[in-house]
This record gives C-alpha cells, sequence and structure tokens, in this order.
C-alpha cells in the first residue's frame, strides 16, 4: 500500500507540473535567444521565476516608456491649445495694420485741403471694411428686406407703404462673423396696415 501511494501522485501535483512546463514554454519562446533556449533542459522553477521576472521588469519600463509619451503628447497638444487661443487674432491684427499707418498718416498730415482729407478717409474705410472681410467679418445691411430677429433689433415700427414686418431704415449696421452674429443691425420696421 505504501508503494501505491509513493507511485500514486495527487492531481494538484501533476496540475503544478504542467503549469511550470507551460512557464518554461513561455520563457523560452519570450526569450530573445530562442533558438538556442529550445536546445537546453527545462528551467528549474527558480529559473522560469527570474525568466518572469526578468518579462515582467521589461513590460513595465514598456508601460513608463509608452505613459511618458502619451503624457508628452497630452502637454503638447495643451499647449498648441493654448498658442492658438492666443494668437488667434494675429492674421486679423495683420490685415488691420495698413489701417492704423493710414489714419496715422491723415493725423500727421497738416494740409487743410478738405476735399483731400474726405478722398483719405473714403481709402482708409475701404481698407478697413477689407481688413474686416479678410477677418470673415461681414456687414447686415437689410434695407427693403423682412424683418429676421435673429439678425435684426427693431427700434421702432414706421407707418409705410412697403409690405408689414419689412425693413424700412437701417440706423446702425450690424456685422457677422462666419454666420454667427456679432452685432444686430438697428432698423425700424413697416407696420401692419
Amino acid at each position: 500500500m505504501s508503494q501505491d501511494k509513493n507511485q500514486e501522485i495527487p492531481s494538484s501535483s501533476q496540475e503544478n507540473t504542467h503549469e511550470i512546463n507551460e512557464l518554461n514554454q513561455a520563457a523560452k519562446e519570450s526569450d530573445a535567444s530562442g533558438a538556442a533556449d529550445a536546445a537546453k533542459a527545462p528551467l528549474t522553477p527558480e529559473e522560469t521565476i527570474l525568466a518572469l521576472e526578468a518579462q515582467i521588469k521589461e513590460f513595465q519600463d514598456q508601460f513608463l516608456r509608452a505613459k511618458a509619451e502619451v503624457e508628452n503628447a497630452r502637454r503638447r497638444s495643451m499647449e498648441d491649445v493654448a498658442k492658438a487661443h492666443k494668437f488667434a487674432i494675429e492674421g486679423f491684427a495683420e490685415n488691420l495694420l495698413p489701417v492704423l499707418d493710414s489714419l496715422n498718416a491723415a493725423l500727421t498730415d497738416s494740409g487743410a485741403d478738405s476735399a483731400k482729407m474726405k478722398e483719405g478717409i473714403e481709402l482708409t474705410l475701404k481698407q478697413l471694411v477689407s481688413a474686416l472681410e479678410k477677418g470673415r467679418v461681414l456687414e447686415i445691411n437689410p434695407v427693403g428686406e423682412k424683418f429676421d430677429p435673429h439678425r435684426h433689433q427693431a427700434i421702432a415700427m414706421v407707418p409705410h407703404e412697403q409690405e408689414a414686418n419689412t425693413v424700412v431704415t437701417v440706423l446702425q449696421k450690424g456685422y457677422l462673423i462666419a454666420d454667427r452674429v456679432l452685432r444686430p443691425a438697428l432698423v425700424t420696421v413697416s407696420q401692419p396696415k
């Protein structure tokens, strides 16, 4: 009976032996010198533990490197967004500089010729309108159009021959930025008869 006990291996021992063999196989496959290790004898449990600990260290190193790379990418993207907010108006400001130069030149001019002054102001206004258009700021001048409460602000209703709720006069022009109202046009609207 004692011989039967010695010959009989408990099933849990068989499972442990099977797991050790699987770990040995995994260690062999993950080792860089796989062909050389295949010729060696199976690893002892201690050697298997050391191999797996080395593999864990390698994975930890790879994880830390990937984590650092992701953190650097996040930091760079936050810096890019901050720069975009900070310098978003740069192109628009460049378009306004010629207008500023023209106004400064007009102030330094000591000539008393009002016709030249008016011509200079008209040219400066054209420069300003051009700069605003380049910045996608468009004028709302709705004379004769139907009243739109999203783009117009009615100041008064006046009796007029036009169809009811039509813009009669524009007291102050409105402006859009890329189809978004920057300032509504101040208008008077025709009264229903």
